[in-house]
């Protein structure tokens, strides 16, 4: 029988999400790889209780998450029963829709009442939840009403699917327009979850993070090692275990010797800090005033414990800021 830590919350920081009352993990775990059917079982429900230990206590899904889509949440059903579920007062649990996930016109990828509603009732059953504290539109729609997609998570909301709700992958216009229709509906409009990295920071060009923290809006980041490479994995070469060793990953062409040597210099200023690299990176974003939460991905758990300790040292100095951004836009 699992028996969580019983000094879980001592290390662990919590931030608001924007202005609203609830509180998200400085660091949340991401469950869109590792933890579907065609994975082992035992090691993800070990990820989740390692989490779970160190105060951990968000955990993000999506309905297409896993393979098969729907597995990864299936499986965090599963893990919940087999101890986790008596504390579901203590986790906060997200879901999200917006990808292709069935055949046929209304399980495409779209942001429609019609899909958003089907969705979160599927995802709801997978995981044996009444509801889920923050549900997410995935992406922006630009085929849909916004007005469209906005109702069908305010109804979410007042059905009591759902506490609070988000958006992904929208820009600054998008989450503008977006937050508009929420004020007039009242809908508890907390969170946007972008891609944001030491190596993509899209975010600072678009204007997200400052129009959010203007807005009363929270970021929980998603792949904040940039697929991996801001670890200690590709200082000297790809390994053939790795994402970009097995070409699972959008980005390998971008493994150069430019970045490899850039990768190598960000490396020695964590050495110097007494971090990894990935810790440093994570410590990066959590220095940002914008960022709520970094949601990290792992496939075991020593990575957890690892990224965990980021928490040890978030503080940069002026001189490291600048050198860091000196590295990175370096070609």
């Amino acid at each position: 029988m699992y028996t969580p830590n019983e000094n879980r919350y001592d290390r662990m920081e919590y931030r608001r999400a924007g202005n609203s009352g609830l509180k998200l993990p400085a660091i949340s775990l991401g469950m869109w790889q590792n933890f579907g059917y065609d994975c082992s079982f035992e090691n993800a429900e070990k990820m989740c209780r390692t989490a779970f230990d160190l105060g951990i206590v968000h955990f993000d899904l999506a309905n297409n998450y896993g393979n098969p889509f729907g597995s990864a949440e299936e499986n965090f059903g599963k893990i919940l029963d087999r101890g986790l579920r008596c504390y579901r007062d203590e986790l906060c649990i997200s879901t999200k829709a917006g990808y292709e996930m069935w055949e046929g016109p209304y399980g495409s990828m779209n942001g429609s009442r019609k899909y958003l509603t089907a969705s979160l009732d599927q995802s709801l059953k997978r995981m044996k939840l009444d509801y889920v504290d923050i549900f997410y539109h995935h992406l922006f729609d630009p085929d849909t009403p916004l007005e469209e997609t906005a109702l069908a998570l305010d109804n979410a909301v007042r059905q009591g699917k759902a506490l609070y709700v988000g958006i992904s992958n929208y820009n600054t216009e998008n989450t503008q327009k977006i937050q508009a229709i929420f004020r007039e509906l009242k809908t508890p409009f907390i969170i946007n979850q972008p891609s944001y990295s030491m190596l993509n920071r899209w975010v600072e060009s678009d204007g997200l993070d400052l129009y959010c923290t203007q807005n009363n809006i929270g970021l929980a980041v998603f792949s904040p090692l940039y697929q991996g490479f801001l670890t200690d994995r590709y200082l000297k070469g790809i390994p053939q275990d790795s994402r970009v060793g097995k070409g699972s990953t959008w980005i390998g062409e971008e493994l150069n010797d430019s970045m490899t040597a850039k990768l190598n210099a960000l490396n020695q200023i964590a050495l110097q800090r007494g971090q990894k690299l990935s810790q440093m990176a994570i410590a990066w974003l959590l220095n940002k005033k914008s960022v709520s939460t970094v949601l990290v991905g792992a496939s075991r758990v020593q990575q957890i414990e690892d990224n965990v300790k980021a928490l040890e040292n978030t503080v940069f100095t002026d001189e490291e800021l600048t050198k860091i951004d000196s590295i990175i836009t370096n070609s």
